[in-house]
C-alpha cells in the first residue's frame, strides 16, 4: 500500500456515547467521482438522540458523507447502517429508508403551485399513503413545530427564505423520521433568517431528535452539538465536544478555525 502524503493525526476518534446501540453506523466508506477520491475511509457512529455537527472546508467530503447516509450517493466500499437498514445494500428498500431518514438541503425545493400545507402533505399522501384528513392534521402539527402554523395557506413566494427553509424542515418532520440530516441549510440565508432556522434546529435537538448537521455555523455547533466531527481531505480528522473548537489538537483544525473567524 502506498504511503499517504498527509497521514491521519494521532488523535482519538471516540465512538458515540451509546456505542452498544448506535442508530447510525458509518464504517470505512470510500467514494470517488471519476478520478477524484472524495471520501477516504470515513467512520463514525451516532447514538439515538445525539446531535452531531460535521465541519470542514469546502471539498473535505462532509456533504458527500451526509448524502451517502441517505443513499443519494452510493459508496464505492464500506458500510452504512441507519435505524437497522443497510444503506449500502444494492437491494435496499429506498422507500423504507426515506421514511426513517429525513434530509433538508440548502435549497428549499418547495413546489410553487402548492401552498405550505400542501407541500408538507405531499410525501404523507404519496409515500405514507395517508388519507387527506390525516395528512392535513400531521402537516399542521409539523408546521406548528417550526412556528409556521399560521402560514399553512400561504404560497412559497409569499414567504421569506428563512420561512421557506422552516417549511422544508416541517416537510421532513411530518414523516416522523428517526434521523434528520441537514446539509448547510443556512448557507444561503442572511444572519437574521439564519437565526430563526437555527432556533428551530436547536429546539429539535433539545427534544431528542437524532441529527447530523453539516454547517459553517461554528458558534451554533459549539453550543448545541453533542459532538463535532471535523473532516479534512476526505477523512475524519478530529472528533470531540464543542470545547474542541477552543482547543484544536491538529494544525489543520487550527488553520480552518482561524480562516473562519
Amino acid at each position: 500500500m502506498s504511503a499517504i502524503a498527509n497521514p491521519l493525526p494521532a488523535v482519538d476518534i471516540p465512538a458515540s456515547p451509546d456505542a452498544a446501540a448506535p442508530i447510525v453506523r458509518v464504517d470505512q466508506i470510500y467514494k470517488s467521482f471519476g478520478s477524484n477520491q472524495v471520501l477516504k475511509g470515513v467512520s463514525f457512529e451516532v447514538a439515538k438522540g445525539e446531535m452531531i455537527a460535521i465541519i470542514g472546508a469546502s471539498g473535505s467530503g462532509k456533504s458527500t458523507a451526509l448524502r451517502c447516509i441517505d443513499r443519494l450517493e452510493t459508496v464505492d466500499s464500506g458500510s452504512i447502517e441507519v435505524a437497522g437498514i443497510r444503506v449500502d445494500d444494492p437491494e435496499v428498500d429506498l422507500h423504507k429508508l426515506r421514511r426513517e431518514v429525513g434530509i433538508v438541503f440548502q435549497s428549499y425545493n418547495l413546489f410553487p403551485h402548492l401552498n405550505v400545507q400542501e407541500n408538507v402533505m405531499l410525501a404523507l399522501r404519496h409515500v405514507k399513503l395517508q388519507s387527506k384528513s390525516d395528512a392535513q392534521k400531521v402537516a399542521l402539527e409539523a408546521l406548528a413545530q417550526v412556528g409556521l402554523a399560521e402560514k399553512a395557506g400561504a404560497y412559497p413566494e409569499q414567504l421569506s427564505g428563512g420561512q421557506q427553509q422552516r417549511v422544508a424542515i416541517a416537510r421532513s418532520l411530518a414523516m416522523a423520521p428517526k434521523v434528520m440530516l441537514f446539509d448547510e441549510v443556512t448557507s444561503a440565508l442572511d444572519p437574521q433568517l439564519t437565526g430563526e432556522v437555527l432556533r428551530v434546529m436547536e429546539d429539535l435537538a433539545a427534544g431528542g431528535m437524532t441529527m447530523l448537521l453539516v454547517t459553517h455555523e461554528m458558534g451554533f455547533a459549539k453550543r448545541v452539538a453533542d459532538r463535532i466531527i471535523y473532516m479534512h481531505q476526505g477523512r475524519v480528522w478530529e472528533v470531540g465536544p464543542g470545547s474542541m473548537l477552543d482547543h484544536p489538537q491538529t494544525p489543520e483544525l487550527k488553520t480552518f478555525l482561524a480562516a473562519d473567524m
